[in-house]
């Protein structure tokens, strides 16, 4: 892949399509190609092969997802395994036919069965159950995995599979109600802070386990990918991880809202603990930089700016 290589960038707009665009470009990549959804439907599959057969892209980036925290996930079963499933299917099979060189796939560490062994090995995929909270969604990413490793078996693709810890960053989604845990913390206790209200009101009980990985690396580790990796399946991730509880008093203090916290244990917590082995990664030369206080510093100052 060589800077004059035409690069599909498939979800540009959302947080990590948008960071991998920003990404490529400040490495001075000359021929990206983006569509907007209005632009291209890949939800359409004529769509999508009329976009392929016009376009010809030689490398693409599968960063367009139906995501959402575990409220959105439990609302929406059907839109996340059927947009997931289709979106996936099209842009994979069309590269396959026509002729792309490599592709990433972006998966999900959700894929990983509930009770999973730490930290979560690329080999443990669907040794176990999932996570019911958001298994149509992981049912979903598996199968994108799957289609990749199948499309390789069978047709000696190169379409690789990066499964990221949870990411944050700038362009995140803050709706409390569809957002994950960071950008719904953040837009909650600033609200709090705003309006002044007494205390705020935090779904679970605080003892799950988390990982998260800043958006920023996430789209230099796709960069690294697509040089340095031919892998079927691998993890992107930090290595460390973080009780619910110590991130949101984290986030507190970064907000400085200071009001009560109060956990609604009657909401549920989904999987317990998840935290990637990030090993294969890091052998290959690539490990994150950005600790979670400063990314969580940085999306808070995007986020404030947005809200201007």
């Amino acid at each position: 892949m060589d800077k004059d290589t035409k690069i599909y960038i498939a979800g540009h707009t959302g947080l990590v399509g948008s960071a991998v665009v920003t990404a490529f470009k400040k490495e001075r990549y000359r021929n990206i190609v983006t569509k907007t959804h209005q632009e291209l439907d890949l939800l359409q599959q004529s769509d999508v092969e009329n976009f392929f057969k016009a376009e010809r892209p030689e490398c693409v980036i599968l960063a367009a997802a139906k995501v959402g925290g575990i409220k959105a996930n439990i609302d929406y079963p059907a839109q996340f395994i059927y947009d997931n499933l289709t979106i996936q299917t099209n842009v994979i099979h069309l590269s396959y036919k026509y002729g792309v060189k490599k592709l990433l796939f972006f998966g999900s560490a959700c894929a990983y069965p509930r009770e999973c062994s730490q930290p979560m090995k690329e080999e443990y995929l669907l040794s176990g159950y999932l996570e019911p909270t958001n298994e149509p969604y992981a049912v979903a990413k598996i199968a994108g995995i799957k289609l990749c490793e199948a499309y390789n078996k069978q047709y000696s693709t190169n379409f690789i599979c990066g499964i990221p810890a949870t990411i944050y960053g700038p362009n995140d989604n803050f709706d409390p109600d569809n957002s994950h845990v960071i950008p719904a913390l953040i837009a909650k206790f600033h609200e709090a802070k705003v309006k002044n209200l007494p205390s705020v009101t935090i779904w679970g009980s605080g003892k799950p386990r988390r990982e998260f990985v800043y958006v920023e690396e996430v789209a230099e580790a796709c960069l690294f990918l697509m040089h340095n990796c031919d892998e079927d399946v691998i993890n992107v991730g930090c290595g460390e991880d973080i009780s619910v509880k110590d991130l949101t008093l984290l986030i507190k203090d970064i907000v400085r809202f200071e009001g009560e916290i109060t956990f609604d244990r009657s909401k549920p917590d989904g999987m317990l603990k998840k935290l990637l082995d990030n090993s294969k990664i890091k052998s290959l030369g690539w490990k994150a930089n950005v600790n979670l206080e400063e990314g969580l510093k940085r999306t808070y100052e995007w986020y404030k700016k947005g809200i201007k």
